[in-house]
């Protein structure tokens, strides 16, 4: 096995290159899947990120299914508030998360979870109860660390100040973040450093695009995520601008002797609190691309010239 970089989220060590499962039981089978985590173990990765929204549910399943009796060398963060159904309709009430919690310990075939974190905020719940209620799931053993997904500013410093304490409190955020979309640097980033939480970006290849399969001169690959004209994420992600500034920043990482994959990767891994770098992957092809992609330690006049490519939003 690999030796890979760690960094730290809350207690816990992740490697700077982890597995987003979103694929997992959805575009992969379980054969696929076991390919994929297989890979990520030889190639140093520890961390996977799911949810039990992923894969019609089986994501959770399919993950559990191929660690097998390797559970104690990884770092499992999964997430709960989704609607799943009309009867698990999701939210970050306390009664509802002892349900989700059961169900994905149950699916993982496991009696803990490393990282369990909230999908998206819940207006209809207070947070000191979402918090109380998570809590009690450290306390019990039955949950390591706790963070959140899609917290603004604001919302993580409401969630600090509604925690108890000596009570668990959120270790990590995991947002949206990009060379294509960097929204968190108007404030997130900067509330993550100011509470000690670990950022973990995902979407990091925006979809894909930032792998360099989408590059205008190409026809996108059969097949691929971004290859459906109509769908939500191909009409989200493949605009002209977003295929112009990648074709740019690939030029621009083929002048420094590196790939856009490489560029993707690296300028994440060296942003403020980021701890890893979760990217889905349909194959160990693509789990060993990633892991080798964040060697690249980038210089400032190399930052300034990616800021002029891919502008940081204005404030």
């Amino acid at each position: 096995m690999i030796q890979m970089e760690k960094r730290r989220i809350g207690s816990l060590e992740v490697s700077v290159v982890g597995i987003g499962c979103n694929n997992f039981g959805g575009r992969i089978d379980e054969q696929r899947t076991a390919a994929v985590v297989d890979a990520a173990l030889d190639a140093g990765i520890n961390f996977f990120d799911t949810a039990d929204f992923y894969g019609g549910t089986r994501s959770e399943e399919l993950l559990g299914r191929a660690l097998g009796g390797r559970r104690s060398q990884v770092i499992i963060a999964t997430k709960f508030g989704l609607p799943l159904d009309d009867e698990r309709k999701g939210g970050a009430k306390p009664a509802y998360i002892q349900r989700a919690v059961e169900d994905s310990l149950r699916r993982l075939g496991t009696d803990w979870i490393d990282l369990y974190q909230l999908h998206r905020p819940d207006p209809e719940t207070p947070i000191g109860d979402t918090l109380e209620a998570l809590d009690a799931l450290v306390r019990a053993g039955k949950v390591r660390e706790i963070g959140n997904s899609n917290f603004s500013a604001s919302q993580l410093r409401g969630a600090e100040e509604a925690t108890r304490q000596g009570a668990a409190r959120f270790v990590s955020v995991q947002n949206e973040y990009s060379l294509l979309q960097r929204e968190p640097e108007l404030e997130v980033l900067a509330e993550s450093e100011r509470l000690g939480l670990a950022f973990l970006p995902y979407f990091p290849l925006a979809s894909g695009l930032l792998s360099g399969k989408y590059l205008p001169d190409r026809p996108a690959p059969e097949g691929a995520r971004l290859s459906t004209p109509g769908d939500r994420l191909t009409a989200r992600f493949l605009t002209e601008q977003n295929r112009s500034a990648a074709e740019a920043l690939a030029a621009f990482a083929s002048s420094r002797g590196r790939s856009l994959l490489e560029l993707a990767f690296s300028w994440l891994a060296g942003r403020p609190t980021v701890a890893s770098v979760i990217a889905g992957a349909t194959s160990p092809e693509q789990v060993r691309a990633n892991a080798a992609a964040v060697g690249w330690r980038l210089t400032a006049d190399d930052l300034q010239e990616i800021d002029r490519l891919a502008p940081p939003p204005a404030r």
